[in-house]
């Protein structure tokens, strides 16, 4: 194992907030002198099968305990995701069934072991010890906590001073999500900063089970591309760890300079020496930003599919934007002649069609936004309509691009 301050300069990184930051220290002694490794606890809820780089910034941080050789355990919440998590929510979430969330989980697995070892990662699902508590149980652990505490989150208490409904099942959310730091005996459990109250509901149930209450480490809320707001595949601000690696290398490259570093501390393994220097490169004018972040988008396609696929994106990248030429392969969207009446399509049915928007409302807006081309020319009107040709391109943003096959 590294030395103590070797292993609280790794930890640290990124991280927003340490409670208590002395236990921490403490732990990780024990650890060093005892040669046993800390339980480390991170909980996933399967509530959608995909995972963004904003879902990674956590996987990042296991990754590290991993690698300074702690014991990395990984709950998938098949059982607390039937419930949904209230954090930041403004209404009761949608409950999901058994079905659901298994079939998250598989693909939630297969997505995360991209970043952690599979051979070093504990997966377990936290159903193993819920389901089985009895009503007498139920209610024990309920016992310890009060309406009160629970009003203490923002997002309770502005319902209940909204008048807006709260139903009691919510309120067991965070005492699940306690009650699975109990069951593995956790010493830190990771979060994000929305996280806050059901990480500290942890520390307070385990000292009421007589357990040694665990560390709480938060991690920042990753911006998507607009630098804004939280990234979110609703807000389609996203960079997907599944997408092609050409998609994740361009959409990296939209990225504000000003969001440079961040990614490159939240979302990549590359050391805190080789983060310091690019800072320090940034800072002096010595490195230009669009080279720094081509190669902020090589690490990322790199570490979610491998050297040569990032390259290779990079070249593509390249070759369109940079001396506007066409991606080598494009989609092909097949019409027939039901699709369009007297020779002519609605250009935004034509682009719903492709799959390039997911409505023709959206594609109206993105029409008006000036973000389609039809062979190379801007179209403005939301509703022009065109008659289809064989070859024709069509373009949506920067890299969506489909060929119509007639």
């Amino acid at each position: 194992m590294l030395s103590l301050n070797e292993q609280l300069e790794i930890i640290k990184r990124g991280a927003v907030e340490i409670i208590p930051e002395p236990e921490l220290a403490d732990k990780l002694k024990r650890s060093i002198d005892s040669g046993r490794p800390l339980m480390i606890k991170l909980g996933l809820d399967p509530t959608a099968p995909d995972i963004h780089l904003g879902h990674t910034v956590v996987l990042q941080k296991l990754k590290q305990f991993q690698d300074l050789g702690h014991q990395v355990n990984l709950i998938l919440g098949d059982f607390t995701a039937r419930i949904g998590d209230p954090s930041g929510k403004s209404e009761t979430r949608r409950q999901l069934n058994e079905e659901q969330v298994l079939a998250n989980a598989v693909t939630y697995e297969k997505q995360i072991f991209k970043i952690l070892d599979r051979e070093k990662t504990r997966v377990v699902f936290n159903s193993q010890w819920l389901a089985p508590l009895n009503f007498a149980q139920v209610i024990e652990l309920s016992a310890k906590s009060t309406v009160a505490r629970m009003l203490e989150r923002d997002d309770f208490a502005r319902r209940f001073k909204e008048n807006l409904p709260i139903s009691i099942h919510e309120f067991f959310y965070p005492l699940m999500q306690g009650y699975d730091s109990i069951a593995l005996k956790a010493d830190v459990e990771l979060g994000g900063t929305d996280q806050k109250f059901n990480l500290l509901m942890g520390r307070t149930l385990q000292k009421e089970y007589g357990q040694e209450p665990q560390v709480v480490l938060m991690m920042p809320i990753l911006e998507g591309l607009d630098g804004v707001n939280k990234m979110s595949k609703s807000l389609g601000n996203y960079i997907g760890i599944n997408e092609p690696p050409r998609e994740m290398y361009g959409k990296t490259m939209s990225l504000s300079d000003e969001m440079i570093l961040k990614y490159f501390e939240l979302a990549t393994s590359i050391s805190l020496e080789e983060l310091r220097t690019i800072e320090a490169g940034l800072k002096n004018g010595v490195m230009h930003p669009r080279d720094v972040k081509m190669r902020l988008a090589r690490e990322i396609v790199g570490q979610y599919y491998d050297h040569k696929a990032a390259l290779a994106a990079e070249e593509e990248f390249k070759r369109i934007f940079q001396n506007r030429d066409l991606p080598d392969e494009i989609p092909g969207l097949q019409l027939a002649k039901d699709d369009f009446a007297d020779g002519a399509i609605w250009l935004p049915k034509l682009i719903m069609l492709a799959k390039m928007a997911g409505s023709t409302s959206e594609a109206r807006r993105l029409i008006q936004q000036g973000g389609v081309k039809v062979d190379g020319e801007r179209i403005k009107d939301p509703n022009y309509t065109l008659k289809p040709v064989s070859n024709m391109i069509i373009q949506v943003g920067k890299r969506k691009f489909t060929r119509i096959i007639l």
